[in-house]
């Protein structure tokens, strides 16, 4: 067969440019330390792979997640611990305010000191991480929560929204708690009703002597076919209560049904619980004849509110005409603090909780991403000495090729003459 010297040198060019792909292959698979670097290597092995490889990104993204939800439930719970001081200072003025050896000045003096706390537990309500978000306005995080009002009043500007991170492939975690939930929705102390719109038959301008020990709706359905609000009367003659919806029919002591007689004012006594429309509420103190109140449904109490409270007590100095009330007011005031100290107690165990949860998942994942590039490792790890023996036998193909093709195409046929 006669070789023309072109097909000769196109010839050598193609075996000299495959055997140095094998050589640049083999060094790219001694350099990687990978035996799986192409679909072209192992089909199989390089999908499951790109499993692995996926589920790896998969946790990364997570433990990004776990590291952000981790700083947003500390800065949570350093703030609850701080309300917690806060609340037990206010706690602590409270009883000290109450010594009767207090003179005005001094319950002024214990007053300011309060006013000084409820700034500083304004200031944690307002708190902002490090980008300058809020960190108690839900979902409106540029959003100040809260403000003060002229009366000493806070309202609440955020929302009810609660932020969430995913930390695996079916859980999410709260990275948020909303203000109004922290601050604004504490427990009533007494259950789910406040009296208002109170007087006194003998003076108008004076608190009742009697006070609510406790209110709740024992029967939601009941209750809600009720007309309020419900008005406590004491007769004004013998001390008789009365209870009367906001219709005006008479809902305690229960009516009798004709031809039945009907059923008389009930005695009051102190400590007694009076039960109409699905509510139980229990009185204490000793009313004045003639008195009266409506309740009206409130299941919850600000913190703010409880303060203010707290510190109006505190400014009524030693002059309160009516001790009774004076005590019986101090009570509930003590009462919705210690409400509030334990909703704040709450808050910081659902932060504490849910560091916990990260932790937990964080090490699960460590223990998931150990397991996996174990996995990966046994697939696609490189068998060195192999790949150096079929590295060599590379070489040694383009070496011999590269000499073949020195030593042919120096041929002549003067070599011959």
């Amino acid at each position: 067969m006669r070789v023309s010297t072109a097909q000769f040198y196109l010839q050598s060019s193609q075996q000299m440019s495959s055997k140095t792909s094998d050589v640049n292959e083999q060094m790219a698979y001694l350099t990687s330390g990978k035996r799986v670097l192409t679909a072209k290597d192992d089909a199989v092995s390089y999908g499951t792979l790109a499993g692995y490889k996926d589920d790896l990104a998969n946790i990364e993204k997570y433990k990004r997640n776990i590291t952000k939800a981790e700083s947003h439930n500390n800065l949570q719970e350093v703030a609850f611990t701080q309300l917690e001081v806060i609340l037990n200072n206010i706690k602590d003025q409270m009883l000290q305010a109450n010594n009767g050896a207090m003179s005005d000045e001094d319950l002024q003096a214990i007053a300011k000191q309060t006013r000084n706390n409820l700034e500083q537990l304004f200031d944690i309500a307002n708190s902002q991480n490090e980008n300058g978000d809020y960190i108690f306005s839900g979902y409106q995080t540029e959003q100040q929560p809260f403000s003060q009002q002229t009366d000493g009043s806070v309202s609440y500007s955020g929302d009810s929204g609660v932020r969430e991170v995913q930390i695996a492939k079916n859980i999410k975690i709260p990275t948020s708690q909303a203000g109004d939930a922290v601050f604004m929705n504490v427990d009533n102390a007494i259950g789910d009703f406040i009296a208002n719109d109170t007087s006194n038959a003998t003076n108008p301008a004076s608190p009742l002597d009697v006070t609510i020990a406790s209110a709740n709706i024992t029967d939601r359905n009941a209750y809600n076919t009720s007309v309020t609000p419900h008005t406590f009367n004491f007769d004004a003659i013998t001390n008789d209560l009365t209870v009367t919806d906001g219709g005006g029919t008479v809902v305690f002591p229960v009516p009798s049904v004709p031809p039945a007689p009907p059923v008389l004012p009930a005695p009051y006594v102190a400590g007694q619980t009076v039960s109409f429309d699905g509510i139980d509420v229990t009185l204490s103190g000793n009313p004045l004849p003639g008195d009266s109140f409506t309740i009206n449904e409130q299941e919850n109490v600000s913190i703010f509110e409880t303060i203010n409270n707290a510190i109006t007590w505190m400014e009524q100095g030693t002059g309160n005409t009516n001790q009774e009330q004076h005590q019986v007011n101090y009570n509930k005031i003590l009462d919705q603090l210690s409400s509030g100290m334990s909703h704040v107690t709450s808050r910081r165990v659902d932060a504490g909780v849910r560091l916990q949860v990260l932790e937990s998942q964080k090490s699960r994942h460590l223990d998931s991403a150990l397991n996996i590039e174990t996995g990966k490792s046994t697939i696609e790890d490189l068998d060195f000495a192999k790949a150096i023996s079929q590295f060599e036998q590379a070489k040694i193909a383009l070496q011999a090729s590269q000499q073949a093709f020195s030593k042919v195409q120096g041929l002549s046929l003067l070599n011959y003459i």
